[in-house]
């Protein structure tokens, strides 16, 4: 089907299509490219002719004769959509219309410029904390990201024959028998909530979305590392039909157990890294020195840290402690895309003259990729 006989709708879906198929290790990066670009063409083209319709009608109703004149004079100060998203006038109205929940300004801005749309978008500014903000975190900056609607289930190989070797004229080799396993990832909100003053809500446009897009992001990330380690801490050691295993070696800190849990990876775990608690650094530090070894405790390995984890030396035996892998096997699907959605609340705490504000992002995220993890645990004492 041919741009200009897609929907909205259908666009919009071709364009989070485009965002997911970036992570096939087969894509073809320049067709998907001139692809996303026509899209956005298509929908600028789109945006040019309802602004075209709305003002030819204005000026009929005004009486005016030659309407084409008069359009032609006024299509010169028509805004892009980018344009009007990252206008300090709409920045404003965005901010104005999370504090009271009425549109009106943000929709007279967007219909005076480039047509009125079914959603009130998100200024550039927001776009821009929220991306910077997934990017900066370490941990969220490796996992593997799709943008599918709805329940999403991931295939992956649960078992299956080697290759044979077959010689010319002798019987012929077995059909491969090739076992599944479904991974299901269902999405739920994350959200996170905080309190503002009343003098506070008084900041500027810009100073206020600042404020609550990067607390609240920051807060809803946190809380999405902290179940993408969840996901691995509960792992079961080996596969099953439903769901991914996490091989366990248990063994205290010391110079070589790195190494020894990135020999139990596959050859497909490529990025690797170690995920710990701050803390826990000390312990492989105080194993080298007490060794003796010119020997790098994390076998070349970068370190992400994260308080997802417990410190070493306050787990129990069992405790994971670390995980050495590829974090490319967790998955996260975002069924409504990576922003943040922003919910006012002026009158639960209205007596303490306090003003509660709810981030909320929808996202499932599921360990999707075998043989990429591997956690350390705690001996006995």
């Amino acid at each position: 089907m041919e741009l200009k006989e897609m929907t909205i709708e259908q666009l919009e879906e071709r364009k989070a299509a485009i965002a997911a198929e970036l992570d096939a290790p087969d894509a073809d990066l320049d067709a998907l490219e001139a692809e996303a670009r026509s899209i956005k063409e298509e929908f600028e083209r789109r945006t040019a002719e309802e602004a075209k319709k709305v003002e030819i009608r204005n000026a009929v109703a005004m009486g005016e004769g030659v309407v084409e004149k008069k359009f032609e004079k006024e299509e010169k100060k028509t805004m892009t959509l980018e344009e009007v998203r990252a206008s300090k006038e709409y920045i404003d109205a965005f901010a104005e219309y999370i504090k009271s929940g009425d549109d009106k300004e943000c929709r007279a801005l967007l219909t005076t410029n480039v047509g009125a749309t079914g959603y009130v978008p998100v200024p550039v500014l927001v776009d821009d904390i929220v991306r910077t903000a997934w990017e900066r975190n370490e941990f969220t900056n490796r996992l593997r990201k799709t943008y599918f609607r709805g329940n999403l289930k991931v295939a992956f190989e649960l078992s299956a024959d080697g290759a044979y070797v077959h010689t010319e004229g002798t019987t012929a080799p077995t059909e491969e028998a090739l076992t599944l396993g479904i991974v299901e990832m269902i999405p739920a909100n994350i959200k996170k909530w905080i309190t503002i003053s009343d003098e506070a809500i008084t900041m500027g446009g810009e100073t206020f979305l600042r404020y609550i897009y990067d607390e609240l992001t920051y807060r809803v990330i946190k809380k999405l590392v902290e179940l993408c380690v969840g996901d691995v801490v509960s792992a079961s050691a080996s596969n099953s039909s439903s769901a991914i295993g996490v091989p366990v070696v248990k063994a205290a800190p010391s110079v070589n157990v790195i190494a020894t849990a990135a020999a139990n990876l596959s050859d497909e775990a490529t990025n690797l890294c170690v995920v710990m608690n701050r803390l826990t650094e000390v312990e492989f530090r105080a194993a080298y020195a007490s060794g003796n070894f010119a020997v790098d405790p994390f076998d070349g390995l970068p370190r992400v840290y994260t308080s997802a984890l417990g410190a070493y030396s306050t787990l129990s035996e069992n405790g994971v402690y670390a995980i050495v892998g590829d974090l490319s096997a967790i998955q996260v699907n975002y069924p409504e895309g990576e922003g943040v959605v922003i919910k006012y609340d002026d009158m639960s705490l209205a007596e303490k003259d306090m003003v509660k504000i709810v981030g909320r992002q929808y996202a499932a995220h599921k360990i999707t990729a075998p043989g990429r993890l591997c956690k350390l645990t705690k001996p006995a004492s």
